[in-house]
């Protein structure tokens, strides 16, 4: 498909809100919904596609990654989002599964597990275990989704993995599925020496990240005090298997001048 669009396919400009989005969601799923489109296959990639825009364009987060890249590339802001989001899974918190069973009690359309598993074939699937204490539900993609490209991802849909029992659930849910279990990557955390100008009166100051060897735009609040922690989303270590990047967590030490650093050591 040439000159994806999201808002073009959404039907909607970029100034849409967040209400405008659901609302021209929930039209075109409806007008382009398998239960009512049988049989027809232009359909029913006409309905992946929708179902992609809207889960990046109802994220705020994906949503204002892809307007900077739409404003610098035009087009070429689809393909560029896509190889930035090939390990995330690009449904994650998305409520889509919400919007279907909505459609489906009040049309008596098919639920969303049954859409999915027809509009994607073998490649969605969906998992459930639980124990005392303990519960998990997510669905799995496999294969192509829209746009193209090779993707096996898990997505969970509720609960955590703790302990010996998670490893022993991702290792049984890899050996029936093959697909690796999304791993959160691990925090980092470092310190930042500003001088005391500016942490009075707040700006920006350059941070070599080490790790990653480039430098990134710190932003310091004004008035921020000398121990207090500095986070920067998504820059610590990186996820395994389609998982979120850690943080990256910056204490500030604030360069005082000699003369009052000689003072302090003399406080009562």
């Amino acid at each position: 498909m040439d000159q994806i669009d999201y808002y073009e396919i959404l039907e909607i400009d970029k100034e849409a809100s967040a209400q405008n989005i659901k609302e021209s969601y929930r039209r075109l799923a409806f007008q382009y919904h398998p239960d009512r489109n049988d049989g027809d296959t232009q359909a029913v990639e006409r309905m992946k596609a929708i179902n992609e825009a809207y889960a990046v364009l109802s994220d705020p987060e994906k949503r204002a990654r892809y307007d900077g890249l739409r404003q610098s590339y035009g087009y070429s802001a689809y393909d560029r989002f896509r190889q930035s989001y090939t390990e995330e899974d690009i449904f994650r918190g998305s409520d889509i599964g919400q919007i279907f069973e909505e459609m489906a009690r009040s049309f008596g359309f098919r639920g969303f597990e049954d859409v999915f598993r027809a509009s994607y074939g073998q490649g969605f699937r969906t998992f459930e275990v639980g124990k005392p204490g303990f519960a998990a539900r997510g669905f799995i993609f496999s294969g192509p989704l829209f746009g193209g490209g090779e993707r096996r991802e898990m997505q969970p849909i509720s609960g955590a993995f703790p302990g010996l029992f998670g490893k022993l659930l991702k290792f049984a849910l890899k050996k029936m599925t093959g697909v690796e279990f999304p791993e959160a990557g691990k925090d980092r955390y470092d310190v930042m020496v500003v001088s005391a100008r500016l942490a009075d009166e707040g700006g920006k100051v350059t941070y070599r990240d080490k790790v990653r060897s480039r430098q990134l735009l710190v932003t310091i609040p004004p008035g921020i005090r000398n121990g207090q922690t500095i986070r920067l989303k998504g820059v610590g270590r990186q996820g395994k298997n389609g998982g979120i990047p850690g943080d990256l967590y910056l204490r500030v030490e604030i360069q005082r001048p000699v003369l009052q650093r000689i003072r302090n050591l003399f406080k009562p």
